[in-house]
């Protein structure tokens, strides 16, 4: 772990950990917390080393500490939940001897029953040799190579707090400012940060220049159309926003994301037979987590039923619209729009 000022979540964290794991090593980059003094009730091996900017550097000295056959990394406000641990016992148990690296799901964002609704596999478990080390200052990867083990073990990030919110923009306008080309992941990220930050007009543009590599991976060149179409609704640009939700078919077949991003395009434009086109598209496309995008669930079957009923019932369809809502209860039961909607047709026969 690599840790700074983290006394709200570390113990948390360790705890969830604590014998699971045979060895903990925590790099504190410059704690004026408590910090230090939870990690220390938990290990003996925790050093200091100062920050660079560098998330990969910092990660790569953590390394460097452990002594085991493999590496696990976790943020301090990630949680291995009591299901998991269980899991993951077995798994040390079970693990083929030849196995480089173990790919977990991260689930990053949840619903109000705690369900994940956005994960994607990580590189979790990594075989401790020198080959496979971290690369990136932002955003840093251990890109997966050799054998790997796709697990149903999940990672639950539980954060608390923004953190610093500037500290990744901060980073990548330093590494361009001293002259460094940013790679294509990188320039992804870069894009996506613009984003966060609301500067649109610079991150469609850095978008663009991304989408027309000739590199970079597919997955995210699919999730940079989505994000780079929100950029153009927000600049009141919603022709450019299609565009780029539609050019993401041609790095790959239809994802549920983004048929669901198209189908919203139409609805919110009262293009009702269009939109009930899209979503039907997503309810059809195979949910694939081992692709390694991000992946949001409902997409493929919540949030376009959920908007089939919106539509059916706008056309005048009023039974079409009632069974789409009764088979997105079934998906979530406690859903408050689906709530919504049964109290809705209940009281309008």
């Amino acid at each position: 772990m690599i840790v700074k000022n983290e006394e709200k979540t570390l113990e948390r964290c360790l705890n969830s950990v604590c014998g699971v794991v045979d060895e903990i090593v925590i790099v504190d980059t410059g704690s004026s917390d408590r910090t230090m003094e939870i990690a220390a009730k938990f290990t003996e091996k925790v050093y200091q080393d100062p920050w660079r900017d560098d998330f990969a550097a910092a990660r790569n000295f953590s390394f460097s500490k452990a002594h085991m056959e493999y590496c696990m990394w976790l943020d301090a406000d990630d949680v291995l939940e009591p299901t998991e641990r269980e899991k993951f016992l077995h798994l040390k148990q079970s693990l083929p001897p030849d196995t480089d690296m173990v790919m977990m799901k991260y689930n990053t964002s949840f619903d109000e029953s705690d369900n994940p609704v956005f994960s994607y596999y990580r590189e979790r478990l990594i075989r401790n040799v020198p080959q496979y080390r971290w690369a990136g200052e932002v955003h840093e990867v251990i890109t997966p190579a050799g054998n790997i083990l796709y697990s149903d073990i999940s990672v639950s990030h539980r954060k608390n707090g923004p953190g610093d919110p500037d500290r990744n923009l901060r980073i990548y306008r330093g590494l361009i400012e001293s002259g460094k080309e940013l790679e294509p992941r990188q320039l992804y990220y870069y894009g996506r940060e613009l984003y966060y930050h609301r500067e649109y007009e610079e991150a469609v543009s850095v978008f663009r220049r991304f989408l027309d590599l000739p590199d970079g991976w597919v997955e995210n060149k699919i999730e940079a159309c989505s994000v780079c179409a929100d950029c153009y609704y927000k600049l009141g640009k919603s022709d450019y926003a299609l565009q780029t939700l539609l050019r993401s078919l041609s790095f790959d077949t239809p994802r549920a994301e983004l048929c669901c991003d198209i189908g919203s395009h139409f609805l919110n434009r009262g293009d009702y037979q269009n939109a009930i086109y899209w979503y039907e598209t997503a309810l059809t496309r195979k949910r694939n987590d081992r692709i390694g995008g991000f992946v949001l669930p409902d997409c493929y079957d919540y949030i376009p039923l959920l908007q089939l009923c919106v539509c059916h019932d706008r056309l005048g369809e009023r039974e079409k619209a009632k069974a789409y809502n009764e088979k997105a209860g079934f998906c979530k039961p406690y859903s408050k729009s689906y709530l919504y909607n049964k109290q809705y047709f209940d009281s309008n026969p």
